[in-house]
């Protein structure tokens, strides 16, 4: 009785994590569509990473892409440095999540999802600003679901130079 009622708590808790995880998912992206950057940061562990690469860079195995933020306060500078020092015509993100698949590893969750983001200027015209996928890990911690990583991989290597707001 007492296996069957081990396995039973820990189907539970393996779909608690997911309706965890699922929900950290659509609150960052909720948070970066409402402008809400500030906010941006304590998605992450605190010394929790942030890069954005492409493609055809992680085909290649080229470590380093076009954002890499290591911990919370570089998340922070980044943020700061949006609202004060970038100058960029103003625009909002509307991100598309696709279904999460989540898989157990030691220490937290490695999790994937396709996204695509579309970008709406004050004129009032949308675009597709970029689609891929998020490859992240995902730890618990006494604040809830955090990422120890994201990692953006964009599909196409034609970026945008106005990539200011995190993706």
């Amino acid at each position: 009785m007492q296996v069957l009622e081990r396995r039973e708590a820990r189907a539970g808790d393996a779909a608690d994590a997911g309706h965890d995880i699922r929900q950290l998912l659509a609150d960052y992206a909720h948070a970066l569509d409402d402008d809400r950057l500030e906010a941006w940061p304590d998605f992450f562990t605190e010394d929790g990473c942030y890069r954005l690469t492409t493609r055809e860079n992680v085909a290649a195995g080229l470590p380093v892409g076009i954002i890499l933020c290591h911990g919370r306060g570089m998340l922070r500078d980044r943020i700061a440095a949006l609202r004060t020092a970038n100058i960029y015509e103003p625009h909002w993100y509307t991100h598309v999540l696709g279904p999460a698949s989540i898989d157990a590893e030691e220490g937290g969750w490695r999790v994937r999802s396709n996204f695509s983001v579309y970008r709406t200027f004050e004129s009032g015209e949308s675009m597709l600003y970029g689609a891929g996928r998020y490859l992240d890990r995902v730890s618990r911690t006494a604040s809830g679901m955090r990422l120890r990583e994201r990692t953006v991989v964009l599909d196409s290597r034609c970026i945008d130079v106005l990539t200011v707001i995190p993706v």
